[in-house]
């Protein structure tokens, strides 16, 4: 009876590391399937306050939180599943989808760049929504949680790609801790970046000295950290574009614009020490990555203008 026990421990403990290696790998797999996502990431992060600006700040928070639940339910209810079918059933599918969500993203980009360069003020929404009429904010709502409806299905196919090796139940649970924590840090740091001038108001206000001049440099520092992240977000989207686009067309055998970018990037490598060639070489396939995609993006925006009516996306 004791050595029956003492071989039902030693198999329970057996399981238990393999379950733990199991948790391991799939938190492994997890953190490098969201660093491919990040470029959307931000963006998502930039593109969300818009939908709140011009409200009366009571209601900023509860339309956050709003978007946060339908993302949520984007992410859980209707993509997850469809990403492990398309994963178990048609993993030949993940290149082409990866080509769309690339063609996407240089869109969104190349538009962003185009309308710094010509001060396009055609997508911009400039009068405040607190003014326009009953249903409003739910109107913006839905239009935010369809642009991360798109959004995050480009994070989930990125995602997908990198799990591919994995079995099933693994590919569901790394993909659900994903979007879980992929939304919670957006929509945290959107509830942040929209109370922040709030906030910096009210220390301006109810304090004296230091804390009211801290508070007043945060309502001037605020546009400009928007005007930040509306920046970044745009280069990571070109960046991770262009490189969905390089890497998926390759892998459906066309290797031209890979052998471009290596043939661009071999001189600029070549002047750097061999401890430093990988990182240069990773930043260079970057910047390389973004500009093919900018010029991607550009070259197809009048395409999808004639489908899409400029100004209508968001």
């Amino acid at each position: 009876m004791p050595t029956g026990l003492v071989a039902l421990l030693d198999d329970v403990a057996a399981i238990a590391k393999v379950a733990a290696a199991s948790l391991d790998d799939i938190g492994a797999a997890a953190a490098r399937a969201g660093t491919k996502s990040a470029g959307v990431v931000i963006d998502d992060a930039a593109v969300t306050p818009q939908y709140v600006t011009g409200f009366s700040p009571a209601r900023e928070l509860p339309m956050i939180w709003k978007i946060a639940k339908g993302s949520f339910k984007n992410k859980l209810l209707f993509l997850l599943p469809a990403a492990v079918l398309l994963g178990q059933f048609a993993p030949f599918l993940i290149p082409f989808i990866l080509i769309l969500g690339g063609l996407f993203l240089c869109y969104e980009a190349a538009e962003k760049v185009l309308e710094w360069l010509r001060v396009d003020q055609t997508t911009k929404h400039d009068v405040p929504a607190i003014v326009e009429g009953h249903g409003r904010e739910e109107e913006m709502v839905s239009g935010a949680i369809r642009t991360d409806l798109i959004l995050s299905a480009e994070i989930m196919a990125i995602a997908l790609s990198e799990v591919t090796d994995q079995v099933w139940w693994q590919q569901g649970l790394i993909l659900a801790l994903i979007g879980i924590v992929i939304t919670v840090v957006v929509y945290g740091a959107v509830a942040l970046i929209v109370k922040m001038d709030d906030i910096g108001l009210h220390l301006a206000k109810e304090n004296e000295g230091a804390i009211a001049s801290f508070g007043r440099g945060l309502v001037r520092f605020m546009p400009k950290l928007l005007t930040a992240i509306s920046i970044i977000g745009t280069l990571a989207m070109a960046w991770v574009g262009g490189g969905l686009l390089v890497h998926n067309v390759a892998t459906i055998g066309w290797h031209g614009p890979e052998y471009l970018i290596d043939i661009l990037s071999h001189p600029l490598v070549g002047l750097f020490p061999a401890s430093a060639k990988l990182l240069v070489g990773g930043i260079a396939f970057a910047v390389l990555s973004g500009v093919l995609g900018t010029l991607v993006g550009a070259a197809i925006a009048p395409l999808v203008h004639r489908i899409v009516p400029h100004g209508g996306k968001h």
